[in-house]
């Protein structure tokens, strides 16, 4: 993906940009998250799901290189959680290794990821309908509160960008874009800072995130 993002990244510095039009605007987009993760706690292995879906505005800056092919950046300034409410359970230890004295002691745990700074490169190819690619990048926070007081930190992830798109002018340089993508990013893992008692290992949970969204844009061109 970083390779890809490259060399996405040399096009849009090359000569042929001198010669393209430019242009910027605003996208409206429904998008549909959606992320699978798995959690292994000592020998013990758990899954989970996790889905929101949100209305998101982003700006992008377009360079039409010629009437079939346009490279741009957008940028979406928002945030949005992973999960459409906070996962929270609560567990309830029974007893202490290494003791006979039997405990009720309940502790409650609360997990939910952020997505924040999402940034894609991308191209398009053809007239009216086009197709589209890219690469997108996007850091994921962890917003956890448990009780065992352990936290998971924060990563930056990079993923694969498809989609398809109908295009269409107005006056003064106005332009229209709808179109419907699909954004597949690489598995990203967490490990907590603190074991639970009696277990040896840290927890580590590994996800995989996607995102569908469907998207309607305006620019103009300068």
């Amino acid at each position: 993906m970083k390779k890809i993002a490259i060399v996405i990244s040399s096009l849009l510095l090359s000569s042929q940009l001198y010669a393209a039009e430019w242009a910027m605007g605003v996208t409206g987009a429904y998008s549909m998250i959606n992320g699978d993760g798995k959690e292994v706690e000592g020998g013990e292995t758990n899954t989970g799901s996790a889905s929101n879906d949100v209305m998101i505005g982003s700006i992008f800056i377009d360079a039409i290189v010629s009437d079939k092919f346009t490279l741009g950046l957008d940028y979406i300034p928002f945030k949005a959680d992973v999960s459409n409410k906070t996962k929270s359970r609560t567990d309830t230890e029974t007893s202490v290794t290494g003791t006979d004295t039997t405990t009720a002691t309940s502790r409650s745990q609360k997990a939910q990821a952020e997505l924040s700074n999402h940034i894609t490169l991308y191209g398009e190819y053809g007239e009216k309908a086009y197709v589209k690619f890219g690469v997108a990048q996007v850091d994921v926070k962890t917003k956890e509160s448990l009780a065992t007081g352990s936290v998971y930190g924060d990563d930056t992830i990079y993923g694969g960008l498809i989609g398809l798109g109908i295009k269409g002018t107005a006056d003064n340089g106005v332009y229209y874009k709808v179109e419907g993508t699909y954004t597949d990013y690489e598995n990203v893992s967490f490990t907590s800072s603190v074991a639970r008692t009696g277990v040896t290992t840290n927890n580590k949970v590994d996800a995989d995130l996607d995102v569908t969204a469907l998207k309607i844009s305006i620019g103009k061109k300068f």
